[in-house]
């Protein structure tokens, strides 16, 4: 069953896997629901640093679930933010284990993350505007400041997918490593975390994401306006019938 799990690999350190292979580990609402109350449970506990990766080596996360529900209500609003940590300051050191797609809400997941390490057949991509949906799950907000301008608005405007080599070369991601090492990698890195400064490491993290956090949330309701305008427009429409029936989009 779909779903996300939580294990602990070591001492103080935790293992998030986004489960849902059949759908490229696509997250449903009730899913982001469950990574909402798994960020809530490690906050407060003694975890020092989190790993996040997807089932098995063909994705990390291939974004929201577009089969499910779409709604746009404030109360959900509020909730995919929180899954995605779009809005709020988060203590705990966060990397990213990488493997095969990550896109759409995906690639914005890896954005709440500190340290990512990807592998080779990884791939990256933002393809909302493609479907005639709003990437409201912080990359707009954020993509800019962490990769620049450019990079950022290529990958937001053309939806395209780039490889592994490539997310490193714009400093999407840290280090590219053969499949098999991604994950020794993401663990080596957490023991490093684990063996600093609890207080320390979780002062810097709080402050630097409440910054990030802060200016993100001052854009949000022209943000959700912006949204708002685009899933009422027969775009979104003709968007979601062309990818739910696997067909290329006709926007006139």
């Amino acid at each position: 069953m779909p779903g996300i799990t939580l294990t602990h690999p070591e001492p103080r350190i935790a293992l998030i896997t986004v489960d849902n292979p059949a759908k490229r580990n696509a997250m449903s609402r009730d899913m982001m629901r469950e990574l909402v109350a798994i960020w809530d449970t490690l906050e407060h506990s003694e975890v020092r640093a989190i790993i996040i990766t997807g089932a098995g080596e063909q994705a990390f996360c291939a974004g929201a679930d577009v089969s499910g529900d779409l709604s746009a209500s404030e109360e959900v609003a509020r909730m995919v933010n929180r899954s995605l940590l779009k809005t709020s300051a988060y203590p705990k050191p966060i990397i990213a284990a990488v493997q095969g797609t990550c896109a759409g809400g995906g690639v914005e997941l890896m954005l709440s993350s500190d340290i990512r390490i990807a592998s080779t057949t990884a791939k990256f991509g933002l393809p909302e505007v493609k479907w005639a949906i709003y990437p409201f799950g912080g990359a707009t907000a954020k993509l800019v400041h962490q990769i620049g301008y450019v990079h950022a608005m290529k990958l937001l405007l053309t939806a395209e997918m780039i490889p592994a080599e490539e997310a490193a070369r714009i400093g999407l991601v840290n280090e590219v490593q053969p499949p098999a090492d991604v994950m020794p990698r993401a663990l080596a890195i957490a023991r490093q975390i684990a063996a600093n400064s609890p207080m320390a490491v979780q002062a810097v993290k709080r402050h630097i994401t409440r910054v990030s956090a802060e200016a993100t949330l001052a854009q949000e309701p022209a943000e959700q306006l912006l949204g708002d305008e685009v899933r009422a427009s027969a775009d979104f429409s003709e968007g979601i019938s062309a990818f739910r029936e696997k067909r290329s989009p006709n926007y006139g």
